[in-house]
């Protein structure tokens, strides 16, 4: 077993998924919560020491340890509370890291297809590189309007290269003294960012990216659930 570690982000209030579940991190999932099937991903593929679990509350916590009681068994593990941005509840995972972890892994809970394969592919890639992300190419044509994104009657659109876009997922993952000291960097600065890439850029660091050929979809509204059920339920992964 290697010293490294993940970060699963749970702490996201799932406003989106209307009202359909409290919790999109605890749905079920082929009979499992959707936050199990990422850290049994993690555990699977043997790369990292340690799950750091980024929670929204108390009540949370107790239901994560409830329903992953039997893979909880199987690898240490903390726990820790979500900010008000996830800027700031990735910092807050970072913190809780253990100091002898040379790799961390940041990945969004409602993300449940990650594969183990997939995890092994980003380890290997932090053998030479520093900054390594899930990836996949943009099958679909990109416009990027002038100006103004909220209007959208009779807008002048700009092309973008298909061939350079690549559309970021997670894990993203990092030498853990590199991203701890970027997050620290951007959170002190006020600089906003999406992704955890984003910080290592602005810190000039250059990221390798690991092509991902299966599905790994975002749960962000009901019906995304059900299509990853049936993406799980048929191996799509």
């Amino acid at each position: 077993m290697q010293n490294n570690s993940a970060i699963l982000l749970a702490a996201g209030g799932g406003s989106r998924m209307r009202g359909s579940v409290k919790d999109k991190t605890l749905a079920p999932l082929l009979g499992k919560p959707v936050l199990y099937h990422s850290a049994e991903a993690f555990i699977e593929s043997g790369v990292v020491s340690e799950i750091i679990f980024v929670c929204r509350d108390d009540e949370q916590i107790a239901q994560i340890k409830t329903h992953l009681a039997p893979i909880l068994k199987k690898i240490a593990h903390t726990f820790t509370y979500g900010g008000a941005e996830r800027q700031d509840s990735v910092l807050n995972g970072l913190l809780k890291t253990s100091e002898k972890s040379e790799n961390v892994f940041i990945h969004d809970s409602a993300r449940p297809l990650v594969g183990s394969d997939n995890i092994k592919k980003l380890s290997e890639a932090l053998k030479s590189d520093s900054c390594a992300v899930l990836a996949a190419k943009v099958v679909d044509t990109i416009k990027k309007l002038d100006k103004n994104p909220n209007e959208l009657r009779n807008r002048e659109l700009i092309d973008l290269e298909r061939p350079l876009l690549w559309a970021m997922q997670t894990p993203q993952a990092f030498k853990r003294s590199i991203i701890l000291d970027c997050y620290q960097k951007v959170n002190s600065s006020g600089a906003k960012i999406t992704d955890d890439v984003a910080a290592a850029v602005k810190s000039g660091y250059k990221i390798t990216i690991v092509e991902n050929i299966y599905p790994n979809p975002k749960i962000t509204v009901p019906e995304d659930l059900a299509m990853v059920e049936f993406l799980k339920s048929k191996g799509s992964i």
